[in-house]
């Protein structure tokens, strides 16, 4: 291959949350590395000062920061018995597009997973046996939350979350989530504010007997100084979040985290505006030796690496891995293989209720800003006497109060055009309250990913294949916590109520509440249902890791940042604390 590169210890397939958070931990060990990003370097203090930034119509509206179509889309159907076709608009899938990937871009909902979401299939098994299982293809991840707590708790560091502890070492606290596993100390900042209709909703949830809380915040509340030295700034509730960057240094990004002390680093070295094509394989198929790229010129090159470690959005992950031909392609009917395996999405539905004359400033904002419960959430409650497992966070949100994405915010019956309209937006942007419920997703045999037969990319390559639809147990779950979510809105005063429950029709990609799309390459144990091992390294390739969101053989009722994170620096020390000790090896805990 031409422009053959110099070999580094570790080369690393996308700057985004989980390749930033590898790179810093492995230069800090001494390793040198490579970091290959097919977006250009963004920065958030010159790409973002808050005239840019507050551009609703360029980046919420015309989704700017989000990958052309162009270089690279996926195709999809619900069953295997449809023709796929390519997805034409992002709604479900938002891949980042420049360094600092997806998260420049997120809301900033920090949340660790629960004890119970590790363990679903051991979990339930136990608690209401194996019947309870039946439809679904539940595993456990090959690690428990306790292993995973150390480094939740670095990587919230990193990211300066803002929060209230419910669970300190066992000890239920006073305000915050009593639901939560158990962490060692009290998250890095404070929480964030109330607004008045997380208020409204605190005060309902209470007197109806559940546990509010703030949720955990990459949009932090005040000044804060990082492991890395690395100064951030406090959130201004400025509502510009979720499809925005942050000129502010108020929002965990690598932009803000983590970049400012790894660019400084000798033995880092970052390629933008470069794609991967493909890890390659030694002659004798068992390891991996770098990757072959190409420049935005259109140049082909190759980056040689004793590790290579694939760091992209889920979809992305799971696409090289089947390019590379690393590992077996899943196989739906037959049910072996692992590449493609376990593809889950989010279950997701909202309330919105309206306040006469009750006024609640959403121009108040932040991508994290809410009171939840989670009294309904993965495995809190008793499901002995229901037909489906997992559940929902259940909050009330102020996460925005943008404009031209709120105009269709008004009360049932109202004409949608003229001085009607008007005049009902006027009112009822100022009188409207919102209750989100973010579900689990549980895999089933028939959802999965695999490579298009049909079409291809701008380089001859195929697109990703995905074939899913909504499940009777995700469906059910929803319904059970929307019902639950409509009662506290009435409790709270809200009229006049509009209910979105997305599991009512069949999924698709371009109306969804969520971009948290899920597993693919997932971990495990067990390398007949598991791509990679618990350190998420190939069962097939020593030297390659596989880090993101692919990995999550289930998805919890909540966003998976934070997990990515603390995954990807347990992978990072497993690399240089074991791996570079013993080449050659699978890693063991």
């Amino acid at each position: 291959m031409s422009n053959a590169r110099t070999r580094a210890d570790v080369v690393i397939c996308g700057l985004g949350w989980a390749g930033s958070v590898m790179a810093e931990e492995l230069t800090r060990a001494g390793l040198n590395v490579v970091a290959i990003e097919r977006g250009a370097w963004r920065d958030t203090s010159t790409d973002f000062p808050p005239a840019v930034d507050a551009d609703e119509l360029r980046w919420t509206t015309r989704r700017e920061m989000l990958q052309p179509m162009s270089v690279e889309t996926t195709t999809f159907r619900n069953r295997l018995d449809q023709q796929a076709a390519p997805v034409r608009s992002w709604s479900a899938f938002q891949y980042g597009w420049n360094v600092g990937g997806a998260g420049a871009h997120w809301a900033g909902m920090s949340w660790r997973f629960t004890p119970w979401d590790f363990q679903v299939a051991t979990q339930t098994r136990e608690r209401y046996g194996a019947a309870k299982m039946k439809g679904l293809q539940l595993q456990d991840w090959g690690v428990t939350y306790d292993d995973m707590a150390p480094y939740y708790d670095r990587f919230e560091r990193i990211a300066g979350t803002s929060g209230i502890a419910g669970n300190i070492n066992g000890k239920i606290m006073p305000g915050g989530n009593p639901f939560e596993g158990p962490r060692s100390r009290e998250y890095p900042t404070p929480p964030l504010k109330d607004t008045h209709w997380m208020r409204t909703f605190r005060d309902a949830t209470t007197r109806m007997g559940h546990h509010p809380f703030t949720i955990p915040a990459g949009n932090i509340s005040q000044s804060f100084v990082n492991p890395l030295g690395v100064t951030m700034g406090p959130c201004t509730y400025c509502g510009f979040c979720d499809f925005h960057g942050c000129g502010n240094f108020s929002k965990s990004s690598p932009q803000a985290c983590i970049l400012p002390a790894l660019m400084r680093r000798p033995n880092f070295t970052l390629l933008t505006e470069t794609e991967v094509l493909h890890a390659v394989k030694h002659d004798d198929g068992k390891t991996v030796k770098g990757v072959k790229f190409i420049t935005k010129e259109g140049v082909e090159g190759f980056q040689p690496a004793d590790v290579v470690c694939i760091t992209a959005y889920q979809m992305d992950n799971v696409r090289l891995m089947l390019l590379s031909k690393v590992g077996q392609q899943y196989d739906p009917v037959t049910g072996r293989g692992t590449i493609g395996r376990n593809y889950n999405y989010q279950t997701c539905s909202t309330v919105t209720g309206f306040f006469d004359d009750n006024y609640m400033n959403p121009f108040i904002g932040g991508g994290a800003l809410a009171v939840q419960i989670d009294d309904f959430n993965g495995d809190n409650f008793d499901h002995s006497e229901l037909d489906f497992i997992g559940g929902a966070g259940i909050m009330g949100y102020s996460t925005n109060g943008r404009p031209i994405q709120n105009a269709d915010t008004v009360r049932p019956g109202t004409r949608r055009w003229g001085s009607e309209w008007k005049a009902a937006y006027a009112r009822d942007y100022q009188q409207s309250g919102g209750i989100f419920c973010q579900g689990t997703s549980m895999p089933v045999r028939e959802a999965y990913l695999d490579l298009d037969p049909t079409y291809k990319d701008r380089h001859g390559q195929p697109l990703l294949r995905l074939t899913f639809d909504w499940n009777r147990n995700d469906t059910k779950m929803l319904d059970y916590v929307t019902d639950r979510a409509v009662r506290i809105m009435k409790e709270a005063g809200g009229k006049d109520i509009i209910v979105e429950n997305q599991g009512e029709q069949s999924w698709n990609p371009y109306k969804q509440h969520s971009s948290h799309t899920i597993g693919g390459a997932v971990m495990g144990a067990d390398p007949t249902t598991s791509a990679v091992n618990p350190f998420l390294q190939s069962w097939d390739a020593h030297n390659l890791f596989v880090v993101g969101a692919s990995a999550f053989p289930n998805n919890g009722g909540y966003n998976p940042t934070i997990t990515v994170g603390a995954l990807a620096i347990r992978a990072a020390r497993a690399i240089h604390e074991t791996y570079f000790k013993n080449p050659g090896a699978l890693v063991k805990g």
